[in-house]
């Protein structure tokens, strides 16, 4: 449900980072020439054909109004949108990628509105309002998106997402019968408010097969939100944001599981992950998920470590008693001297014990 920046232009919230990006590149992995294998595979016209399909793509338009002295998104989907979403989840299948697109305009704004009222009911309402039809109130702040594509994202920003995701997965879900998750968990579905320092999810069209365990559906919200930072954030922040983000998240059991799926897929299922990661060069994301990996793998010694740390500097305690210079500690040596002397015989003790 990310709003545009023009109150009247409808937006496609689920290729928006593509679109805007506006470039199309090949997806699958890049030969000993430079070439990528879709060249030689695809007819260049075929592979021109598809691009301006999947931009053109649009399941929900998305525009904003006022209502009552207040900003509203009002999300619909259009009138060929079921269509466009069984046709997406028969790809999905195909391909083995475990989400789907709410075909259903009913099945969908449900959904949309339990989601929005369970993690943001707290300042904010959303409701249907017509068949096809939700609106919300707008969340105060920008997509983590644009502050990406700006260059301004920051470790502050992203260590917000990271506590939010953690409390949006606590969460438990009649959908699912566990613990909740997103399906489509990317920067741009992910507002920021730099007034009071809060992250807070939108757009919730995808989901996750209910058969996916929930770490499995958890973990691979983190991985969409991690292609975003390693596809599009520079060489020299990429890694310091993403290892933030995990670090903020702090849930290991879910972190692990995301080792197994920072990997690049094979199959037809290239064509999601070049829209995941806004059709980015191939072989710099496999280089990034490597080595993302092999930080994951040593979580648990970095954790740790940074525990041992933590101990080694932290300083004594002084709220117990008040210490004034010349005051002998209780256990020094001074302080034992002067009670034995002020002592009746040394075999009886100045003070009596305590009886129980």
């Amino acid at each position: 449900m990310n709003p545009p920046g023009d109150d009247s232009a409808p937006v496609n919230s689920s290729y928006d980072r593509k679109r805007r990006r506006g470039r199309l590149k090949g997806t699958m992995p890049t030969r000993e020439d430079g070439t990528s294998l879709a060249e030689a595979v695809v007819p260049k016209a075929l592979a021109n054909a598809t691009a301006r399909f999947v931009d053109s793509l649009k399941i929900n338009s998305v525009s904003e109004k006022v209502r009552r002295g207040r900003r509203v998104v009002i999300k619909q989907r259009n009138g060929y949108g079921e269509q466009l979403a069984d046709l997406a989840n028969l790809y999905f299948r195909m391909a083995g990628i475990p989400i789907r697109f709410w075909a259903k305009a009913k099945d969908w704004r449900r959904w949309e509105v339990e989601c929005f009222k369970m993690l943001n009911g707290d300042r904010f309402r959303a409701w249907a309002c017509g068949d096809k039809t939700v609106c919300a109130h707008k969340l105060p702040g920008k997509s983590l998106w644009e502050h990406l594509e700006q260059r301004r994202l920051s470790r502050e920003m992203v260590e917000a997402a990271g506590h939010e995701f953690r409390r949006a997965h606590q969460l438990r879900s009649h959908e699912f019968r566990g613990p909740w998750s997103h399906g489509d968990a990317g920067a741009n579905n992910v507002i920021y408010d730099e007034i009071t320092g809060r992250a807070r999810l939108i757009d919730f069209e995808i989901v996750h097969d209910k058969s996916l365990p929930a770490k499995s559906r958890q973990a691979d919200d983190l991985l969409v939100f991690l292609l975003d930072l390693i596809a599009v954030a520079p060489n020299p922040q990429w890694l310091t944001l993403s290892l933030s983000f995990l670090n903020a998240y702090g849930n290991t059991a879910v972190i692990c599981e995301l080792e197994d799926e920072l990997a690049l897929p094979n199959g037809m299922a290239w064509i999601w992950w070049g829209v995941r990661t806004s059709f980015a060069n191939p072989t710099k994301v496999k280089r990034r998920l490597e080595k993302i990996r092999d930080i994951i793998a040593n979580l648990e010694f970095y954790r740790s470590f940074a525990a041992r740390r933590a101990r080694k500097r932290r300083r004594a305690s002084i709220s117990c008693q008040v210490i004034r210079p010349g005051i002998p500690s209780p256990s020094s040596r001074t302080l034992a001297i002067k009670e034995r002397a002020k002592a009746v015989a040394p075999s009886i003790p100045r003070r009596p014990p305590i009886r129980t």
